[in-house]
């Protein structure tokens, strides 16, 4: 059977407010139009699926699980023309990432904002964290994801996490002077690494520099040296350093989600919204040497 869904909605309505009349109203149709729309439901089962009398009306055995199968139709109905209507939302979204936030994470969003917005046109730009924020000042992009040492008020605090020493699980170092596995000088990461640095009696010599985040693992992971990176950053037979070989500590940092001034449209604030909502990274499996998870 092929039902109407006009005449599901129709029987849910008198089930839910009592009586035709009243779902009439609901329904903006008359109690004589509810009425010839139940008995339309009632031939086309083959089974009375409402018990009438002067007072009351109740649903029988078979109207009870009749209601139950026309709810959940009418549910999956209405969710899949939410899903599937035309969105008001156009335009286009310069968004601004660092390699290192969301990895393999990213192009599975970017494909599920494409259908749910296909009106809008996404611009990304994956580079730096300073890059980012210069972008951001010049309104290059409409928002970005940036790294603060603390929260802005006008930044969305997506997450906490922390720097470290990170190097390989085998490292050791062979001389005095450590060997560092450092970005450019434009990255925040070898920034705040330095800067804690140049309060210590440390030797360090820069042994490895790459812009891009595979490489620096790959260095490390190589056994190179000793790389500053966050926890969300660390991979297995990676160990965090802490505290060895006179490494200072280093901060806490927050993963922001920034506007430019005249980005925050309607398509961003979906586009952020879809970010707020992805699930965090999975780091369960990630931990360093001497057992301590990241954060």
């Amino acid at each position: 059977m092929d039902f109407d869904p006009g005449l599901l909605r129709a029987f849910v309505a008198v089930k839910e407010t009592g009586g035709f009349t009243r779902a009439g109203e609901r329904l903006n149709v008359t109690q004589s139009a509810i009425s010839h729309q139940i008995r339309r439901l009632e031939e086309q089962v083959g089974r009375q699926l409402l018990q009438r009398t002067t007072r009351r009306l109740t649903l029988t055995e078979d109207g009870e699980e009749f209601l139950r199968h026309a709810e959940q139709i009418l549910s999956s109905l209405d969710a899949l023309t939410q899903r599937f209507q035309p969105s008001p939302v156009s335009g286009v979204v310069r968004f601004g990432v660092p390699e290192s936030f969301m990895g393999d994470r990213l192009p599975p969003l970017l494909c599920q904002f494409g259908r749910a917005f296909p009106s809008v046109r996404l611009d990304v730009s994956v580079t730096t964290y300073l890059d980012l924020r210069a972008m951001i000042e010049a309104a290059e992009l409409d928002l970005a994801v940036l790294l603060a040492m603390s929260a802005n008020r006008d930044e969305l605090v997506l997450r906490q996490t922390k720097f470290v020493w990170a190097a390989a699980e085998t490292f050791e170092p062979s001389r005095n002077s450590l060997p560092l596995v450092l970005a450019p000088a434009q990255c925040v990461n070898r920034q705040v690494g330095l800067a804690a640095l140049a309060g210590t009696s440390v030797e360090w010599h820069v042994v490895f520099t790459s812009p891009s985040q595979q490489g620096l693992h790959a260095a490390v992971l190589a056994g190179l040296g000793i790389a500053i990176l966050t926890r969300d950053e660390l991979e297995p037979e990676m160990k965090v350093v802490d505290g060895q070989y006179g490494l200072p500590p280093l901060p806490k940092v927050h993963f922001t989600l920034a506007w430019s001034e005249n980005g925050n449209t309607l398509a961003a604030q979906e586009f952020a919204r879809m970010i707020l909502n992805m699930p965090q990274p999975e780091h369960s499996s990630r931990r360093s040497r001497n057992g301590a998870s990241k954060a």
